[in-house]
């Protein structure tokens, strides 16, 4: 098995933006000491030759790509909700379902084996609960647990596309020899709710190549907001636990911050950590070549336990 310092992945979300030749972002990523990349959602099409490029001359293992990858045609900029599984319109699940085949198609071409996926959002005609559920300071109880009665009406609601799309993902997925990573996320109406997951998987036989992926900043902000407990969560998923998107959460509760300067307990997340696991560090693009740098050195000495 790979030492920590190879299996580490950067994610071009710190640095897609900046290029218009995907052989020069995997070489700044590269250069930085990251023998492995993710090929994050806000891949565009004109990054596309210069990444196919230095897979081929193996500049850089590529560890992942996340839905969808890259952009569809015309898309700009990055753009993992464009289309969702869970959309009330049988169109925009026909779209979600067309571009995550060629994400799975484009991860097969550059070697990839993990797919990481957003999973939609419940939604609703009106009554949403979404500004009860965050607000700050919290809501009372009542109004509180009545909100999330009606989150998980709708949610239930919009799980059964949810589940129809990704059920007609796993065929392709199985042939080309991939696993769907479904991502925790931050927002109260994503799906599949955090208390979900279980239930959701149970849906899948157990061989079926559907996993969890788990991002640790999402998950301290749900901890923060009192949604969950962080290593709770994490360990009731460790059996499905497929890899891990890897960054911090600051003070005003702001995520993609640089590992070690924030809330997130990476001791604990070291103790869930095996070595089959994708590890992928998700920084903001704001972070400076040095920030990567200290973020990658503490990440290798955190995580080694």
């Amino acid at each position: 098995m790979p030492d920590l310092a190879s299996r580490l992945s950067l994610s071009t979300c710190w640095c897609s933006h900046r290029h218009t030749d995907g052989y020069e972002m995997l070489t700044e990523m590269r250069e930085l000491g990251f023998a492995r990349a993710e090929l994050s959602h806000g891949i565009r099409l004109e990054l596309v030759p210069g990444i196919l490029r230095a897979v081929d001359e193996e500049l850089i293992a590529i560890s992942s790509v996340h839905n969808f990858c890259p952009l569809p045609a015309a898309v700009e900029r990055a753009a993992p909700n464009l289309f969702q599984p869970s959309a009330r319109k049988r169109t925009e699940r026909a779209l979600w379902l067309l571009h995550s085949q060629r994400t799975l198609e484009f991860a097969t071409r550059v070697g990839a084996r993990d797919v990481v996926m957003h999973s939609g959002s419940a939604s609703f005609f009106f009554g949403s609960p979404e500004a009860i559920l965050e607000a700050n300071p919290p809501a009372p109880p009542a109004p509180r647990e009545k909100a999330l009665a009606r989150l998980r009406k709708g949610a239930a609601r919009s799980m059964r596309d949810v589940l129809v799309s990704y059920t007609a993902l796993i065929p392709t997925v199985e042939a080309r020899g991939l696993v769907l990573c479904v991502e925790n996320r931050e927002g109260v109406l994503e799906l599949p709710l955090d208390d979900e997951f279980d239930a959701f998987f149970a849906h899948f036989p157990e061989e079926a190549p559907i996993g969890y992926w788990h991002d640790t900043g999402h998950a301290r902000i749900k901890h923060e907001a009192g949604f969950l407990d962080h290593e709770s969560h994490l360990a009731a998923r460790a059996g499905r636990l497929v890899g891990f998107h890897l960054h911090d959460v600051d003070a005003d509760g702001n995520d993609h911050r640089r590992p070690g300067t924030g809330s997130v307990d990476f001791a604990m997340i070291a103790r869930y950590v095996r070595p089959h696991h994708t590890l992928v560090f998700e920084p903001h693009p704001s972070l400076t070549r040095e920030e990567i740098l200290e973020s990658r050195e503490f990440l290798l000495e955190t995580l080694a336990g």
